[in-house]
């Protein structure tokens, strides 16, 4: 499997090596549309020149057309019987027909560079053949003869065309030695990201990933060290709640067991049995109230774009509640007092009867005798419902985790209460998915306030 960093350089290089073409490409198209005419009008005047300086000046002609020469022209003379002498350095082939020679010894031009088609590319510029040149005819010694001319590219910019080359190969080098030192700084960050990632795959959370990059990388990096720490605390969290779990579940199962190996031994008064069965009684009670509420807890996380909406009378529901609690707050001679108004809502109705149970329930249970709750629900943009009691209170500092699963205000664990600190997080939960919010207040000793808001 290649690697990231051979992937990168191999980009890079190839992407240099695309750009390089296409660019010789657009040159090439650019000479051929523009350049080569322009070029061949160029050596035209300059063969005319030649012509003219010719007839105006008294120089034997090889003299002439040798200074010429000198000039860095190449330079082929024809005469009427197609004997040619070479001035300058030689052509590289003087393949040319015979009626191209005898059309120019007639007073034509002969136009070889616009129809040289020995190299479609630019380069075809520097062939040196005879045909790739400019024919004119020149009056010697009163005979006409075919002077072929072009310029000697290899003495004008040979030395460019070497530079030229050095220049492009030494930048094709350098880019590709920069490529590989610069892609190791992109490649380093992700190396270790890379071997953060086998560390959190092993169990290990406890990584530190410092970047100071402020590009994609430096933003990917400081989101996988949240990420981190989102999964250390989710791990917390799971042994967190194993530990609960099986807190909760182990306490009943030890009372329950020693009770009934009390009972079996048959060493206790039938007063003391009855107590234990009663006491077996409520730990079943209360364990299977743990495993209805765990179950309620899984299925919701799961059901948040599933809930099955209706609409119904919410303040008849929590009549309903109230009706189902009767029992419980009238042998604690509890005041309930209602003010609920008539509200039609659209939501869960199930899910949303076991949120006034869980709060009526609680308030019942936390509050004293001879006390009172207090129940309202009315519409303000959105639909609120308070429930309010005169209990022992919260302490203030705990406020902001009762919504936490298993957590309970009371440290001890004192099971004269009896609970398993998940019906708020049930609670919390149905609301949420319901798009709405809970909020509690709470002073100790003088009672605790929940209040409810919930989409119209």
């Amino acid at each position: 499997m290649k690697s990231l960093y051979f992937r990168i350089v191999a980009t890079f290089a190839l992407v240099a090596l695309v750009s390089g073409i296409i660019a010789f490409l657009f040159s090439n198209l650019y000479y051929h549309s523009k350049l080569k005419d322009f070029n061949e009008k160029k050596i035209l005047e300059i063969s005319r020149e030649i012509a003219y300086l010719h007839e105006h000046n008294e120089l034997p002609m090889d003299e002439f057309l040798t200074s010429v020469a000198n000039m860095n022209f190449q330079l082929y003379l024809v005469d009427e019987n197609l004997q040619g002498t070479q001035y300058g350095d030689r052509f590289r082939n003087y393949d040319l027909e015979e009626n191209i020679i005898k059309s120019i010894l007639h007073g034509n031009t002969y136009y070889g560079i616009s129809d040289f088609q020995s190299n479609l590319f630019v380069t075809g510029f520097f062939k040196d053949n005879l045909e790739n040149s400019i024919g004119i005819p020149i009056t010697v010694d009163g005979q006409t003869k075919a002077l072929f001319v072009r310029p000697n590219v290899e003495k004008q910019f040979g030395e460019m065309r070497i530079v030229f080359s050095l220049l492009l190969g030494i930048t094709f080098l350098l880019s590709l030695l920069l490529i590989l030192i610069f892609t190791t700084f992109i490649v380093r960050p992700i190396k270790r990201l890379t071997k953060a990632a086998r560390k959190i795959a092993s169990g290990n959370y406890h990584i530190q990933l410092e970047s100071n990059r402020s590009d994609e990388i430096g933003a990917l990096a400081n989101d996988f060290g949240r990420m981190a720490k989102s999964l250390q605390k989710l791990d917390d969290m799971r042994q967190e709640f194993v530990s609960n779990v099986s807190h909760e579940i182990q306490s009943p199962l030890t009372s329950i067991q020693g009770f009934t190996k009390a009972i079996r031994t048959k060493t206790v008064s039938k007063e003391e049995a009855d107590r234990y069965l009663s006491i077996i009684e409520q730990e079943s009670s209360r364990l299977s109230s743990l495993s209805k509420q765990l179950l309620m807890l899984s299925s919701l996380d799961k059901q948040v774009k599933s809930i099955s909406k209706t609409e119904f009378r919410l303040d008849e529901q929590i009549r309903e509640v109230i009706l189902v609690t009767e029992w419980q707050w009238n042998q604690k001679n509890i005041e309930i007092n209602l003010d609920l108004r008539e509200i039609v809502i659209n939501a869960d109705e199930q899910l949303l009867f076991q949120v006034w149970m869980n709060l009526i329930a609680n308030s019942i249970k936390f509050t004293d005798e001879s006390g009172a709750i207090y129940i309202s629900a009315k519409v303000d943009d959105d639909i609120i419902v308070v429930v309010r009691d005169t209990g022992t209170g919260i302490p203030v500092e705990e406020l902001a985790q009762i919504f936490d699963r298993f957590y309970m205000a009371d440290k001890s664990r004192n099971r004269t209460k009896s609970g398993s600190g998940l019906g708020l997080s049930v609670v919390k939960k149905i609301i949420d998915i319901h798009g709405g919010t809970i909020s509690v207040s709470s002073e100790l000793r003088k009672g605790t306030e929940f209040i409810i808001r919930l989409p119209w």
